[in-house]
């Protein structure tokens, strides 16, 4: 695998992230699934939980979309909430993943495979849609996955995602103490690309946007921010995960939580 910093199109993150989703999820299952839990809803490493951040509101007898949903975690919390959750996400191995808990847990989350660039749904069908980790960063067309959100959202709907905090794009990938030292502008937008060495096709792609660049996107499209949270490292989390550590967690943020509403 090869590491380049390089345009890409919203085609080429698709194709690589949906057959990098397809690769890793049984990994990903298998080393996260009981930090997750199988009806649970985080919002990043640091293991901070929709219960703690109430971020979503009341969900009784509301209509939810989560996008890039996985293995649906966090939508059956949400049905054990009281809320209707629905699921979407662009891998087909996370979709069974989901479908696998659905039938051990004894609680079913409906879902479809997709894009947030082309929500399969009509407007004004959802009263909430989130996303926790699944999917913005992986999306160059990130306009019209916004506009998407806004169009399928009611009026006054909630908006809430969370995303790898954007100054982490200052540092190396690295859970590590060699993961505190700037290397690259935080300003430089160009997305990050791997490359499979022996085929030559592009394996990952992830895009990064600046704290600014978030705020301008939602209230283009009509959404008014109310919330940004950044949480902390806690005392009793030892994981690594990726980049994450308590090594970095506990000087810089690694996670950014954006919560808005739709005028």
């Amino acid at each position: 695998m090869t590491a380049h910093r390089r345009d890409a199109t919203e085609l080429e993150s698709r194709s690589a992230n949906g057959a990098d989703w397809d690769r890793y999820a049984d990994e990903y299952q298998a080393t996260h699934g009981e930090f997750l839990g199988d009806v649970g809803f985080l919002w990043g490493p640091e293991g901070f939980t929709e219960a703690e951040a109430g971020i979503l509101g009341d969900l009784r007898d509301r209509d939810v979309l989560e996008v890039g949903s996985g293995a649906g975690q966090c939508s059956r919390w949400i049905r054990h909430q009281g809320g209707r959750a629905f699921g979407l996400d662009l891998s087909h191995r996370q979709l069974q993943h989901s479908r696998r808990i659905d039938e051990m847990s004894g609680v079913a989350v409906p879902s479809v495979r997709g894009t947030a660039t082309h929500l399969p749904f009509g407007e004004n069908s959802f009263d909430v849609v989130f996303s926790s980790f699944g999917a913005l960063q992986f999306v160059a067309e990130i306009d019209r996955a916004v506009a998407e959100t806004a169009r399928v959202l009611r009026p006054g709907g909630r908006f809430a995602f969370s995303i790898t905090h954007p100054t982490r794009w200052m540092f190396p990938d690295d859970p590590t103490e060699a993961g505190l030292t700037a290397s690259q502008s935080y300003w430089d937008r160009t997305p990050y690309v791997e490359v499979d060495d022996e085929t030559g096709s592009t394996s990952y792609v992830e895009h990064h946007r600046t704290l600014g660049d978030w705020v301008a996107l939602l209230s283009g499209h009509g959404f008014h921010l109310t919330t940004l949270l950044e949480p902390e490292w806690p005392a009793d989390n030892d994981r690594l995960w990726g980049g994450w550590s308590r090594v970095r967690g506990t000087l810089t943020p690694g996670t950014a939580i954006f919560g808005a509403d739709l005028r």
